[in-house]
């Protein structure tokens, strides 16, 4: 049996927008090959580097390794690692680099990774395994322990033979995900997490995977790790783990950080029966398609359940590039979905993306039209970002040069020819948030003219922004129209 250490890319200070949000979510698709590891009878030890101030971070670690095993296995689950952002690229590589200078065997098992497989293995790493990882990682520790030299009756691997990279068969997806144990949780130094948490939202959120995969087809979507396949948690096993969870850690919150919470028929319903039998309260939040969202039914048993938050991918409020994007979803929807959730106390939140191929300025204005009539509780709004695997990326990848990642979450770099130059959509960034923050301003005046005694001071004091907002989204919507002719760089 093998001592293992256990660490992934994520550097929160590497991340400017994430550290000064500070909402960390602990890596548990790590701690999952963690837990599994451990349950096959190996000692494994971790390394978070959430909170580390950099690679060299890792070395003590290191050096107390007598096994001399590092596996660099990041969380599958979170959107910031499936970004492949190229500060945490460059960590990777310096932490394979510290390994091997210590006559370390590297495993690497990530989203960028299983995209550039061979550039990882230039950089030092001696094996890499593709997509859903849990088995290929223990069937690859076992062929170690017997000093074989072939592996290439392991599927789902990358690894060089002499001068040869060699690529394994595809892994079979893991279908019964009851039967993976609870992510190894003890290994989190979790004060770190609560603390920061605390300081900047009030409350402690933890994060929980209840599926694996997407079986919708959004073109611009990429999904190295668990692919276009569906696969779910029982509610029971997931109520389990929360009830656990609780009485260890006594979070306030929780982030369900599935690409789509609840998609198969019923799930939902027997989860909040569930956690109404256990009296487990909190909050939570998830993500979701609009088309989801106009089931009441299904709605009233999130409701219930607690949910006060929901993500969903509005994308645009153009039916043309919403088509385009594959979406299978249509602005209706998006419509309706945010009346259904209003009327039973959830918030509506929009994911929204600028820049895809063949948008106008009549597509952009009626996305922006959207936003305001609507008015979300949450926006986050990003450019077309092109990744490896997907249709978009075929589409533009002649116009991509030697920039093809973003180097933090809040670049935001247009990386392909469009309709206007990225700094059109720089600005564009910032007077939509500037138009979004006016309405909702608008929105806590009217509540104060009908109730003005009952109002609070959160919403006074978000009436009272309206006399920024308003000359600050005039200013930044007349910087945009200077910028609709500027020229590429």
């Amino acid at each position: 049996m093998k001592k293992i250490l256990f660490s992934h890319s994520y550097f929160l200070r590497f991340d400017p927008k994430q550290w000064a949000t500070g909402q960390p979510y602990a890596p548990i698709g790590t701690l999952y090959a963690a837990a599994l590891m451990r349950a096959g009878g190996h000692q494994v030890s971790f390394f978070d580097t959430m909170f580390a101030h950099g690679p060299e971070d890792i070395i003590p670690s290191l050096e107390k390794n007598e096994s001399g095993l590092l596996v660099l296995y990041d969380d599958g689950f979170n959107y910031l690692t499936k970004m492949c952002l190229t500060n945490m690229r460059d960590a990777a590589f310096k932490m394979i680099k510290l390994a091997k200078e210590r006559n370390c065997t590297v495993i690497v098992s990530s989203s960028d990774s299983t995209d550039r497989y061979e550039q990882y293995l230039s950089e030092g790493a001696d094996f890499i395994l593709l997509g859903e990882a849990e088995q290929t990682l223990s069937d690859l520790v076992a062929a170690l322990d017997v000093n074989g030299n072939s592996y290439l009756s392991i599927p789902g691997l990358v690894y060089k033979q002499v001068d040869a990279v060699i690529k394994t068969g595809r892994r079979n997806v893991i279908k019964d995900l009851d039967s993976l144990p609870f992510p190894a949780w003890d290994l989190v130094n979790i004060d770190m997490y609560r603390r920061m948490w605390m300081k900047h939202k009030g409350y402690f959120s933890l994060n929980i995977a209840t599926t694996r995969g997407c079986p919708f087809k959004c073109n611009w979507c990429a999904k190295p790790i668990y692919g276009n396949r569906y696969n779910s948690r029982s509610p029971q096993n997931v109520v389990a783990e929360l009830r656990m969870l609780k009485e260890r850690f006594n979070f306030d919150h929780i982030w369900f950080c599935d690409d789509i919470f609840g998609l198969k028929p019923g799930w939902v319903h027997e989860f909040a029966n569930l956690v109404e039998r256990e009296n487990l309260q909190f909050k939570f939040k998830i993500q979701a398609r609009v088309d989801l969202m106009v089931q009441e039914d299904y709605i009233k048993d999130l409701a219930r359940s607690g949910c006060g938050n929901i993500w969903m991918g509005a994308e645009s409020g153009s039916q043309k590039i919403l088509d385009a994007m594959d979406k299978g979803t249509t602005v209706e929807q998006i419509y309706h979905a945010t009346g259904i959730l209003k009327k039973h106390g959830i918030h509506p939140s929009f994911f929204i993306q600028f820049g895809y191929p063949g948008e106008t300025k009549e597509d952009i204005m009626k996305t922006i039209r959207m936003i305001n009539e609507l008015v979300p509780y949450e926006i986050g709004i990003s450019v077309s970002y092109p990744l490896p695997g997907t249709p978009f990326y075929e589409r533009v990848k002649n116009e991509l040069h030697e920039k093809t990642n973003w180097t933090d979450s809040d670049e935001l770099a247009l990386m392909f020819r469009n309709t206007y130059a990225p700094v059109f959509y720089k600005q564009l960034h910032r007077y939509v948030h500037k138009s979004y923050r006016k309405h909702v301003a608008i929105q806590h005046v009217k509540t104060l003219l009908k109730k003005p005694f009952a109002a609070s001071l959160l919403s006074f004091k978000k009436a009272l922004s309206f006399l920024y907002y308003a000359p600050a989204a005039w200013m930044a919507r007349q910087k945009l129209h200077s910028l609709e002719n500027a020229r590429y760089e």
